[in-house]
């Protein structure tokens, strides 16, 4: 195969991608290639990445653990620190228990192919990330349906259409790319009609809605023995990895079966001790979440009155889209310019290019203006 051939038709494209790395911690600026930008292409919602209480708990865990965790968690990986982890984010979120991975993407290629099989029917949102879809082509079902973009009455024809006893609705909860919220009341209220159960995504959704405890609490939906919640350590709380919270049953099974559990390397305990220490550090400061929310409705306005057509959306990711990706380019350029960093995002991540503005609570309000007034000199 010829890879020089098809990486000169990406470039072609505007859509060959390259590495830019940062020379320093994460944080509401950044310094790439020796200059100082404003940071707003990460998911860092709350800010926690370079927060010192977390650092000290991973600092801790280093020393009393170690660095590698030497094997899987089913052998001798794991740590106390583990299992209290697991505890801590049941109670977060509500549910009997509470299953670490290592990654989102982990959790879900491992969860749900585990959670389905040659009986069962999937219904999967067409904006789905790209680890639920890599999940649910590794799932034995037979019966995959994708159904339109939060469009309840096309989910509701297909599930009346399938046969099968198993149904499964796969959705996120806020999308990763477009920052909007999944309907999941009517969602659930389907799975009751259709005896299906509930897989959400919860990932940007964590730490971000619902007083930083995700989806059901935004809506107010108690958690229910049908519903698996998904989430990540690694965005607005600030660590690394991902885990599964559900009834007890369902987290035991996919503790025997969730083949990126079984078979990968467990976290290590610095890592899991960070994420303990995101959990208690939202707990102790409910103001960072506050804080976020008025970036976010001051970024949304700002950017209506410039006349961008964005929502009111209470959610951090603001796409800005364009035509081509080719002009996607030149907007990023524009901004990087100007001292801002929002690289443009392209097919085949998106199918419509666009700059995916990320708010966090670290940011001033005068970074939130610098960027608008940027966005806006840019596009004129």
């Amino acid at each position: 195969m010829n890879y020089k051939d098809k990486l000169d038709e990406l470039r072609r494209q505007d859509l060959l991608r390259s590495v830019r790395d940062r020379d320093c911690p994460a944080g509401r600026t950044i310094k790439i290639g020796g200059r100082d930008l404003l940071n707003f292409s990460s998911n860092d919602y709350l800010g926690l990445a370079s927060n010192h209480a977390i650092i000290e708990a991973a600092q801790n865990a280093l020393i009393d653990f170690g660095h590698g965790a030497g094997a899987s968690r089913l052998l001798s990986g794991g740590t106390t620190l583990h299992a209290t982890l697991q505890i801590r984010t049941a109670a977060f979120k509500g549910t009997e228990k509470a299953l670490l991975f290592n990654s989102g993407y982990a959790a879900n290629t491992g969860a749900i192919p585990a959670l389905t099989d040659a009986h069962t029917a999937i219904f999967s949102d067409e904006l789905n990330h790209a680890s639920i879809v890599d999940g649910c082509r590794l799932s034995a079902a037979t019966e995959r349906h994708i159904y339109k973009h939060n469009d309840l009455n096309h989910l509701e024809a297909l599930l009346s259409k399938s046969q099968r006893v198993n149904k499964l609705i796969v959705t996120e909860s806020i999308f990763s790319m477009d920052g909007d919220v999944a309907d999941i009341c009517n969602l659930n209220m389907l799975c009751a009609r259709f005896g299906a159960a509930l897989y959400i995504d919860d990932a940007h959704a964590t730490g971000v809605i619902g007083g930083g405890r995700g989806a059901l609490a935004h809506f107010n939906i108690v958690p229910q023995n049908h519903i698996i919640q998904m989430g990540t350590y690694s965005k607005a709380l600030g660590s690394v990895g991902g885990f599964a919270a559900a009834e007890k049953q369902v987290i035991d099974y996919l503790c025997n079966t969730a083949r990126t559990l079984i078979y990968s390397t467990a976290l290590p305990a610095s890592a899991v001790a960070a994420s303990i220490a995101a959990i208690d550090y939202i707990a102790a400061h409910p103001e960072l979440i506050v804080k976020l929310r008025d970036n976010i409705a001051t970024c949304r306005k700002l950017l209506i009155a410039r006349g961008f057509p964005v929502t009111l959306d209470e959610t951090p990711i603001i796409p800005v889209m364009f035509s081509t990706s080719a002009e996607t380019l030149t907007m990023s350029a524009r901004l990087l310019a100007q001292g801002i960093y929002a690289p443009a995002i392209r097919p085949p991540t998106v199918k419509a290019p666009r700059i995916r503005i990320s708010i966090s609570a670290f940011h001033e309000r005068g970074d939130v203006t610098h960027l608008v007034n940027a966005l806006y000199e840019a596009a004129r």
